[in-house]
């Protein structure tokens, strides 16, 4: 699809505008609903849906780890400049950093407002400290976890789907190739490229099965935890939830005042990744899609590639909130009236614990459990009191990390000089603004139309993908040539 003018398109008469009930936002609503009615008036049957979520969710694991290593060894060789990918990569994690640290301050605030926990009185000798053991898995240190980010084999780390250690190889490799030279890697490149259209399209037939995993994962949560736990934990949930909106808000203010990037028509733009996300109970189910809205918003390829697979570990500005909050719901809930000296403490201790656990299982209750041993307030085993609410709160942390991971992106992208705020404006507009975003979201009919009216009118060819070059400047392979050169070579 190497489109250099109006003319390399044939375009047809304009297409109806498609019924309603084809749009995935409607389709995902739908199922979602289904999904809660099912759960509620028919657990049973509910119980047995879950693979159905589960299956979808596997579908998008087993493309993600080619994609970002694709993505982000294609993205720094656009940039061409190491140095521009070392900052990239300081600039995320400071945001992050600055970003957990708020978040969980901000919890804590909420949480003195609040008072969720005051009142109920637990009585600690009615605790199950094995019901915390079966949801966790094992917790690393500080060390193991920066060591684990280094791959020990390269197939092992994309076997075992570790989405750190293949983009730190990415990294390296990307590097490598903007050292050795484009020009010699350009038959690579060009092959990269090729694969990461087929991936484009392997995951454009996936999201067709959206509905399906959102009904299946929706209905197992409802019939797993039902509808009446809501009441049970109505003071922490709506704690949770008060404290996400307003963070919400605060983020509409960042992305406003360094990118000038108006949040809502973001969410608009998005709003079937978000809806995904918070129907699978899961960020993973969207990272694909939600990277190719970024770079078709105007982030460049490899500040995506970069921030969003990082932030996925490293900026989990939800579940801060979560973590600060519940710790003062489970101090509160046995009688503790934390002073302020105690929970500047448990802030450190929160802020090391869930950065070092990122990725494990059951790690909100890891990261807890081992604050709690820490400050030595509130029997370890108290956490089991969380066991109840936990898979409520996941579409508040869904939301407010995957939201905040994209305003990280806008953010580091606008810092770098890597961010069109035309081209976003376009793609806020309802405009494909690049060739591989046009595959990747199903769209190429209509992205080809779009483009054959942007040439008409004068306009600069689309690049083939967000910070890259334009389709015709692109490295490929000429066979043909190739194998005639060779053979005049032999005598």
């Amino acid at each position: 699809m190497k489109i250099k003018s109006a003319d390399d398109f044939k375009v047809a008469a304009p297409k109806p505008k498609k019924p309603f009930y084809t749009s995935l936002f409607f389709q995902l609503g739908v199922a979602i609903v289904a999904g809660v009615l099912i759960g509620h008036f028919y657990p049973t049957i509910a119980a047995q849906l879950r693979p159905l979520g589960d299956g979808f969710i596997m579908l998008i694991k087993m493309i993600i780890a080619p994609l970002i290593f694709l993505v982000i060894v294609t993205g720094i060789a656009a940039v061409g400049d190491v140095k521009a990918v070392g900052r990239v990569g300081v600039k995320a994690l400071v945001y992050f950093t600055c970003a957990t640290v708020f978040a969980l301050i901000f919890g804590l605030i909420i949480g003195n407002i609040f008072q969720p926990g005051a009142g109920l009185n637990i009585d600690p000798t009615t605790l199950d400290a094995g019901a915390i053991s079966e949801k966790t898995g094992e917790a690393k240190d500080a060390a193991g976890f920066i060591l684990g980010i280094i791959p020990v084999s390269v197939v092992g780390a994309f076997a075992d789907n570790n989405l750190l250690q293949v983009l730190f190889f990415s990294v390296f490799f990307g590097a490598a190739i903007v050292v050795v030279g484009q020009d010699r890697c350009a038959p690579l490149l060009s092959v990269f490229e090729n694969i990461l259209e087929l991936i484009f399209k392997i995951m454009s037939w996936v999201m067709r099965l959206a509905p399906i995993g959102a009904f299946g994962a929706m209905a197992f949560i409802i019939g797993q935890y039902g509808i009446g736990t809501l009441g049970t934990y109505a003071k922490l949930i709506a704690a949770c939830y008060a404290a996400a909106i307003l963070f919400i808000g605060i983020l509409f203010i960042i992305a406003w005042s360094i990118a000038r990037v108006p949040l809502w028509q973001f969410i608009k733009y998005t709003r079937e990744e978000f809806l995904l996300a918070l129907g699978t109970a899961s960020t993973e189910s969207v990272m694909p899609r939600i990277m190719t809205k970024l770079t078709n918003a105007g982030c460049s390829r490899a500040t995506t590639g970069l921030v969003v697979p990082t932030g996925y570990s490293f900026n989990l500005d939800g579940a801060a909130i979560y973590l600060s909050i519940s710790l003062l719901f489970l101090a509160q809930a046995f009688g503790h009236d934390l002073s302020f000296g105690q929970q500047l403490a448990a802030l450190g201790v929160l802020l090391l614990t869930s950065k070092g656990m990122a990725g494990v299982p059951g790690s909100s209750f890891l990261a807890l459990s081992a604050t709690a041993a820490a400050l030595g307030i509130f029997p370890v085993a108290g956490v089991a009191l969380l066991l109840g609410a936990d898979r409520i709160m996941d579409s508040m942390r869904v939301g407010v990390n995957l939201l905040g991971n994209c305003v990280a992106t806008f953010v580091v992208a606008k810092w770098e000089g890597q961010f069109d705020r035309d081209v976003m404006k376009r793609a806020f507009a309802g405009e494909i603004t690049n060739e591989d975003s046009a595959r990747m979201l199903g769209r190429e009919e209509e992205w080809e139309a779009m483009e054959a009216k942007r040439l008409a009118e004068g306009g600069e060819p689309s690049p083939k993908f967000g910070g890259g070059p334009a389709p015709e400047d692109l490295p490929h392979i000429d066979m043909a040539a190739q194998e005639t050169k060779e053979s005049s070579g032999v005598q």
